[in-house]
């Protein structure tokens, strides 16, 4: 049996995309294990993580002896990936604009997931349920969810799968947050899945979705 696809998930909040992604490992709809799970914060996707057995890190970021900078702490960070072995890194909420080193040692093999259909409403400062007031501040129809690889342009890099959610009348950002959630999770272990079969290839800034059995 071919082994299994190596992930770590970094995550700074509850943890519902963490825990899709354990459950569907676990139905085997995604052909992978989540290896480490590391927050900066002590929060609930750590508790999800310990529940299942799997190795949850809290690397303090306000430790400033131990990691006085971005720079020290992610290369913690690293450090702890790589010895997990980790093939494919996953953003599941995770609240921190990453370095250089980080980023270039998962090259193409880091997901982030957005609660909008980028490039718009991307960017620092726009995550959780300032993206959905943005979204409705600006009068949209139709938000979304976007999974794609990571890059130093924060929620730039090269889109893997998208999904339309209409906007409703009279919807507000909590509302409109708790029915993009579901999508996110389907889609961000879709794009996890897809990645594990090697039909993911990157061209220029495009990602292109190779058929199945072909690589």
């Amino acid at each position: 049996m071919a082994e299994k696809l190596r992930v770590g998930v970094l995550a700074s909040g509850g943890g519902t995309n963490l825990q899709s992604i354990l459950d569907n490992c676990a139905a085997g709809r995604i052909d992978a294990e989540v290896v480490i799970v590391i927050s900066d914060i002590e929060c609930g996707a750590l508790a999800r993580a310990r529940k299942a057995g799997i190795p949850a890190e809290h690397i303090d970021r306000r430790d400033k002896d131990r990691y006085p900078n971005r720079e020290v702490f992610d290369r913690a960070v690293l450090e702890r990936l790589q010895a997990h072995n980790a093939e494919l890194v996953c953003l599941a909420g995770y609240l921190r604009i990453m370095t250089r080193e980080l980023v270039d040692a998962f090259a193409n093999r880091m997901m982030n997931i957005h609660p909008a259909l980028l490039p718009s409403f991307g960017g620092q400062g726009m995550w959780g349920h300032h993206v959905h007031q943005a979204v409705l501040d600006y009068g949209c129809k139709v938000s979304g969810c976007t999974v794609h690889f990571v890059s130093l342009d924060t929620d730039g890099g090269p889109i893997i799968l998208q999904r339309p959610v209409p906007v409703e009348e009279g919807d507000t950002p909590e509302t409109l947050a708790a029915r993009i959630l579901p999508h996110e999770h389907a889609l961000f272990s879709e794009a996890i899945q897809l990645f594990a079969e090697g039909r993911l290839k990157i061209d220029g800034h495009r990602v292109r979705i190779l058929p199945s059995g072909q690589r």
